[in-house]
């Protein structure tokens, strides 16, 4: 079975394109990081993206209520934008829907994707719709952000310092819930939330780009240990995560008694569990102090050290370490 970086890799390969490494007259930026850049005329520079949110891949009609499907479906191509540092400006939607999803169920997803419009100040400026037998969300996202500011994946430097926004692994503990037919329960609301309506660090990631701290950054979309290893790709270096300083997601005391049949780990869905769209980004170590005044400081974590080495290892507390395999999101692995 095919891994989804392998149909990219192949897809650019097949087509024209302008990539990282290939430039073409009027783009910045091309494939090959979470976003685009094109380069207009006078200061500013237009960052470009799309994202695609599918019934019974991304999401279950009749699981996910459509306020949900609606808000997460434009939060996350926005999270594209901001993980680079732009500021999220014009989206367009492209929506297939049944017709037994046109009335109701259309009403809650748009009054969900309207509140996240409103929260992270977008604007809808065109799109399509059509009737399919599923429902097929597809939503291109432009933002802007001052020329030669975008941070990239490809610029981390041996001894720079890994860092993450956030609990990770709370998306996770959602998708469990809901997976699990536990989402009905009141006390369980609080648990759900990052899963059904996740907030991007819209602010943290202009700060970012334009104090220059940051010397590369995505967003946490298919877990941690998937996209630390395409940003190290990218930058052509290794990684040590320290366990000990993963910020993982925290199961309320209340709630260890009606989850224990899920036997939940908190470390495996900090590390691999999907959709919670923190920011991940490295800090040479001169700069680190500098990052006390970021937005939301409190809540980042420093996790551990990029290195020469191709490698990216986990190291527990008793000083041993192992490879840290891969296993966050992919839509093409096989269950």
């Amino acid at each position: 079975m095919h891994r989804e970086d392998q149909l990219v890799e192949r897809t650019v390969r097949a087509i024209p394109s302008a990539s990282s490494r290939s430039r073409f007259r009027g783009v910045s930026l091309g494939i090959g990081d979470d976003a685009a850049i094109l380069a207009l005329t006078g200061r500013t520079e237009w960052v470009l993206s799309c994202d695609s949110f599918l019934e019974d891949v991304h999401f279950l009609a009749n699981s996910h209520p459509p306020k949900s499907v609606g808000y997460k479906s434009l939060t996350r191509a926005a999270s594209d934008l901001v993980a680079m540092g732009a500021k999220p400006r014009f989206f367009l939607l492209t929506l297939a829907l049944p017709a037994s999803r046109a009335s109701s169920w259309f009403d809650g997803f748009l009054r969900g994707m309207a509140r996240a419009s409103r929260s992270l100040d977008m604007r809808l400026i065109g799109g399509d719709t059509t009737k399919s037998q599923s429902i097929s969300i597809s939503i291109t996202v432009l933002g802007e952000i001052a020329r030669g500011q975008a941070l990239t994946r490809s610029a981390a430097k041996p001894g720079d310092i890994i860092y993450v926004s956030g609990k990770l692994g709370r998306a996770q503990l959602g998708l469990d819930l809901v997976l699990n037919n536990l989402a009905h329960r009141r006390d369980f609301r609080k648990l759900l939330r990052p899963h059904l309506y996740p907030e991007i660090r819209v602010k943290l990631g202009e700060w970012l780009a334009q104090k220059r701290i940051a010397s590369a950054m995505m967003d946490i979309s298919d877990g941690l240990s998937t996209d630390l290893g395409r940003l190290c790709k990218a930058s052509r270096v290794g990684a040590r995560v320290e366990s000990e300083s993963l910020p993982c997601v925290t199961i309320p005391p209340s709630s260890v008694r009606a989850l224990k049949k899920l036997k939940l780990d908190p470390l495996q869905m900090a590390l691999h569990g999907g959709d919670d769209y923190e920011l991940l980004f490295t800090v040479p170590p001169h700069d680190v102090k500098r990052l006390r005044r970021a937005p939301g400081f409190s809540e980042l974590s420093a996790i551990g050290e990029i290195t020469r080495d191709s490698k990216i290892l986990l190291r527990s507390s008793d000083g041993s370490s192992t490879t840290l395999a891969a296993r966050g999101w992919d839509s093409f692995r096989e269950k």
